[in-house]
């Protein structure tokens, strides 16, 4: 049969053309953009997939360059941090060489007092002018706020807070109270009374250090403790008259801290009087079965004291006499308890204090999330802020303040101020290292391992494969050009019909 209306043979060939075409023009389009998903038809999931892939890689990159800034941000607050604590030490030097008075003159104590003042003057500078695009680092700008401080709490330090919502209830419940070390001397009378010619020989020993002590037959108890007290800095010891005997009780708390007495000598005193340990729970009780009689004490007696237990929000807090602490990823506090309040089982009040806000956050993960959020608090680092809680501040070393050079009546406590505020100082800039070199490192290492996982898992669903896109082009290029050749020959063919006519 020989039709001319309808040519079945081309339209198969133009159909056929037109498909090989279509391929001819995708291998051409992977080929030359790179994707095997260019638009939505060419595979929908796999647009899906790759779309909330490449949003992954995005934040993933993000959160990288996020972890960068910190790090930079970290370098800045650490410089100013290592001139503050150089200046403190060179502060350290000039105290110590204020407690040879003998060899000063008046004018090198108060060239030594300017130089102090000047220290100080460059600690609030730096503290005041370290920054990092106009926020002040070193100032307390990033340091956490806090209210509703409860009477037992002296001293606090928000290291670090991550919380939802407009503040954070930090509160304490202690286990077990922190105790100095402690032991009762009796006597039985306000007078020693020893035998003639006798004297009564005693060793005192605390954490600090150790002291001989000698007393002859009628010294008054006021006088024994006025003369263990005159070496309280050398053994670390404080004593009282209590009734008819003394106590003796360590500086501070904790299960670092001792008293120990040794009786060299007990100078016929007689069985009446003896040594007693106090209570584990109690320091103002004594406990008769600990009696060692005087004559007996030639081996020291010793009473350690205790570290105070405690949780804070429901975690167990370390602990070293009346300071505790914790450090999670969540909350990072310590603080210091009051005498009474750390010795007062159960709940410190309603809480401790609340946290209202402030410090630096840094988000270091992809999704933003209170998980991915890391927070640290930089805490005010001048003169006035640095310091002893217990005895004054570092400004109280300026010229005509209490702790001044020139009087040098107080240079051994103004040394532990100065060594406080450079435990602070040195404290901070373990903080800033170890988050820079555990957080934003380890972070940066992991996100950039995801970052590169998961490019490679979009690129196995987007990106074109070229060798087989190459193999596609070269058999749709051949198809076309076949597909046209017999597209040309079916056109031709009802021709054929013209020789009917003939």
């Amino acid at each position: 049969m020989s039709r001319i209306n309808t040519n079945v043979q081309s339209l198969i060939a133009q159909r056929v053309l037109g498909q090989n075409t279509t391929g001819l023009n995708k291998s051409l389009e992977r080929l030359s953009t790179g994707l095997r998903i260019n638009r939505g038809k060419d595979d929908p999931a796999g647009l899906i997939a790759s779309e909330n892939l490449r949003a992954d890689i995005r934040s993933i990159n993000q959160a990288v360059s996020n972890a960068e800034r910190a790090d930079q941000v970290m370098n800045i607050a650490e410089g100013g941090l290592q001139e503050i604590s150089n200046l403190l030490t060179e502060m350290q030097g000039l105290l110590t060489a204020a407690g040879n008075k003998a060899g000063l003159s008046q004018a090198e104590k108060e060239a030594n007092q300017l130089q102090v003042d000047s220290i100080l003057q460059t600690i609030d500078r730096i503290a005041g002018s370290t920054s990092f695009q106009g926020t002040k680092l070193l100032n307390g700008n990033l340091d956490y706020s806090a209210s509703s401080v409860n009477g037992g709490v002296t001293d606090y330090q928000i290291k670090g807070a991550k919380f939802e919502g407009a503040s954070l209830d930090v509160d304490v419940i202690i286990g077990a109270s922190a105790q100095q070390g402690a032991m009762f001397l009796s006597n039985g009378s306000a007078n020693l009374d020893l035998g003639t010619g006798s004297t009564f020989v005693i060793e005192v020993a605390g954490s600090q250090g150790s002291r001989e002590f000698s007393f002859s037959s009628g010294t008054s108890l006021a006088d024994v403790a006025a003369a263990v007290n005159t070496f309280t800095d050398v053994t670390g010891v404080k004593a009282t008259v209590s009734g008819t005997g003394i106590k003796l009780v360590s500086e501070e708390y904790g299960s670092n801290e001792f008293v120990s007495v040794k009786v060299v000598d007990d100078g016929g005193i007689g069985s009446t009087g003896g040594i007693f340990t106090m209570s584990s729970n109690n320091t103002n009780i004594a406990v008769a079965a600990s009696k060692v009689t005087y004559a007996s004490a030639n081996n020291a007696v010793k009473d350690a004291g205790q570290n105070i237990t405690a949780t804070i929000n429901g975690l167990a807090a370390t602990s070293n006499g009346r300071t505790i602490s914790v450090n999670s990823d969540f909350l990072n506090v310590s603080m210091t308890l009051s005498a009474t309040a750390s010795q007062t089982t159960g709940a410190l009040g309603s809480r401790a204090f609340a946290i209202t806000g402030g410090g630096a956050d840094f988000q270091l993960d992809g999704k933003v999330s209170i998980a991915g959020k890391v927070s640290l608090g930089f805490g005010d680092v001048s003169s006035r802020k640095l310091g002893d809680s217990d005895i004054g501040n570092l400004d109280d070393l300026a010229s005509g303040k209490s702790f001044n050079l020139v009087d040098g009546n107080n240079l051994g406590d103004a040394q532990k101020i100065v060594s406080a505020a450079i435990d602070r100082v040195s404290s901070l800039r373990g903080r800033i290292g170890a988050f820079q070199k555990n957080t934003l490192g380890a972070t940066m290492r992991s996100l950039s391992i995801t970052s590169e996982n998961t490019q490679a898992a979009e690129s196995a669903i987007r990106d074109a494969d070229f060798a087989s896109e190459t193999a596609s082009l070269t058999r749709s290029q051949i198809l076309v050009s076949s597909a046209t050749n017999i597209l040309s020959l079916a056109n031709q063919s009802p021709q054929s019909a013209l020789q009917l006519l003939g």
